[in-house]
């Protein structure tokens, strides 16, 4: 698609350098750097993937507390044993 674009002049000049050098067009460093800044902010805002957390064996838990009884778990930790 053709499109008119503004842009600083040395910037420009830059760009016709380094397509002459790569033997390229200024259109095709300009959609090539466009498309590579786009893929970075995609995978910035990506998910970075599973993550674990650290687990620490502690044992079983002690002989008459509940694990699924919040009142018996608080008044154990509580009593501090």
């Amino acid at each position: 698609m053709r499109t008119t674009i503004t842009i600083d002049d040395q910037l420009l000049a830059r760009l016709k350098l380094r397509a002459a050098r790569q033997h390229t067009t200024v259109s095709a460093l300009i959609e090539d750097d466009v498309r590579m800044g786009e893929l970075r902010r995609a995978q910035e805002g990506a998910p970075k993937g599973r993550f674990r957390l650290p687990t620490f064996g502690l044992g079983e838990p002690k002989p008459g507390v509940d694990v699924n009884d919040n009142a018996t778990l608080l008044e154990f930790m509580e009593r501090g044993e």
